[in-house]
């Protein structure tokens, strides 16, 4: 009966092993796996993923001037001996207004210790010194290389699946918030596979979404969503966040007037205080300034060194050629630098331009007589010139004629024809770029011309 009992338990348990090998050879085991639906551990997608998850420092670099980390509310600043409390993201503007309101080289910021950081991956630090907080900082990357993609979110709840590195699937895991997907990329193995339950949501900072069904594309977005923007990761705590296409949607709704230029950090503000931009959607920018200056130029925008820039091309006014580093659009104005010129457009969407057409040219000039000068009141000769019915007559100060040709006007185009004394040099077109109402100042080449009316 016992050795019965005993070879019955053995078979129970071959039994049961068999079972067992079995049950396993059945768990989910995939001899060959799709590179489509499954990521490795260091793979491009996976590692831009992380950048997408991760927590953005960047929004409280005007107190600690690093991007890979931030200060957890509520803490205190001391500035210029006044003491601020910072508990929410509206007590950072207060302290910006703070700043624009002093004179930057007088202003003195001090934070008060201790605090708490969150670093990239979520994880807390407590720091008691400037020193210690220089010292984490040094490990930041400024300029839009830290570990954080800031144009496009993952939507969420999504649910992940890891699995080993014979393919078994380990876990499978429901997230609802970047930090627990960071923190779950955080705990993985070198050898773990990550899949996603695709479709997978991303929208953009418009709001806009995105379905990504495989790897192959959620790279492809993440890559493009890396360099769709000014990522705000440097030291100035004025460059906010926006992207090139609501720089390209801000720029063409209004003309914009300038309201401070400085050039070599020498402010020209009053010189071009009557200035105005024009945008136009298929790349073209009017220049306007004051009675009936007119010129046009081209412009673009694109992402260089993780920054929105507007470049601008004038073929004849070189000022603003240049490729503008734009650093924030906000509150109808949009600010803009480059090494030590800046500019300061605000909207102005009831400009109305003075146009000088040629029925105004010709109107003006048929008019009294001209003194012809340049732009420093000087010419080689004191010459009255009067235009009459498409004909001209050059006088010297003692009413003798020097010169006589012909004029007419297209546009805002003046043409001087047939001269062969005096004036014979300027033969030729001219552009019209203002058109007062005592003087016209025409252009051509580098020459610039004054004529003021005179009527005595």
């Amino acid at each position: 009966m016992k050795k019965c009992f005993k070879f019955s338990l053995v078979a129970f348990l071959l039994a049961l092993i068999m079972a067992l090998t079995s049950c396993q050879d059945e768990e989910p085991f995939v001899e060959t796996i799709d590179e489509e639906q499954t990521l490795s551990f260091d793979s491009t997608a996976l590692e831009l993923l992380k950048e997408t998850v991760s927590n953005d420092g960047s929004y409280d670099n005007l107190v600690d001037g690093a991007s890979c980390f931030d200060i957890q509310f509520p803490y205190s600043v001391v500035l210029n001996d006044a003491k601020l409390t910072i508990a929410s993201m509206s007590g950072l503007q207060v302290l910006e207004e703070a700043l624009d309101a002093i004179d930057g080289d007088a202003s003195s910021m001090d934070i008060v210790f201790p605090i708490t950081v969150t670093l990239a991956d979520y994880t807390e630090e407590t720091i008691n010194s400037k020193g210690d907080l220089e010292k984490i900082a040094s490990g930041c990357i400024e300029g839009g290389n830290d570990a954080d993609i800031e144009c496009v979110d993952l939507v969420y709840p999504t649910t992940v699946f890891t699995y080993n590195a014979n393919f078994q699937q380990m876990t499978s895991v429901t997230v609802n918030h970047d930090m627990e997907l960071r923190r779950f990329f955080a705990g993985l193995a070198d050898t773990d596979l990550v899949s996603f339950d695709f479709p997978v949501v991303f929208q953009y900072a418009d709001s806009s979404e995105v379905t990504v069904n495989t790897n192959g594309e959620l790279a492809n977005l993440l890559k493009s969503a890396k360099e769709a923007c000014d990522e705000d990761d440097d030291n100035d705590y004025n460059d906010d966040d926006f992207t090139l296409e609501q720089l390209n949607s801000v720029l063409v709704q209004c003309p914009w007037s300038f309201v401070q230029v400085q050039q070599k950090s020498i402010d020209q503000s009053e010189q071009y205080n009557n200035y105005t931009f024009s945008f136009e959607e298929e790349g073209k920018v009017v220049a306007y300034g004051s009675n009936g200056y007119a010129i046009e130029g081209e412009w673009s925008t694109t992402v260089v060194d993780y920054r929105v820039v507007l470049e601008l091309k004038f073929e004849d006014d070189a000022n603003f050629n240049n490729t503008w580093k734009v650093y924030e659009i906000k509150e109808g104005k949009i600010k803009m630098f480059v090494g030590e010129d800046s500019m300061v457009l605000e909207k102005d969407c009831e400009y109305q331009p003075t146009i000088c057409t040629a029925e105004s040219i010709q109107t003006k000039l048929s008019t009294c007589t001209w003194k012809i000068a340049d732009e420093k009141g000087e010419f080689f000769e004191d010459l009255i010139i009067e235009f009459s019915e498409q004909r001209m007559f050059v006088y010297a100060a003692n009413g003798e004629t020097v010169d006589e040709g012909a004029w007419t006007v297209e546009e805002n185009i003046l043409v001087f024809r047939g001269l062969s004394g005096n004036l014979e040099n300027y033969i030729g077109e001219w552009q019209v770029l203002e058109c007062g109402q005592e003087y016209l100042k025409i252009k051509r080449k580098e020459e610039v011309v004054v004529l003021s009316k005179v009527c005595n």
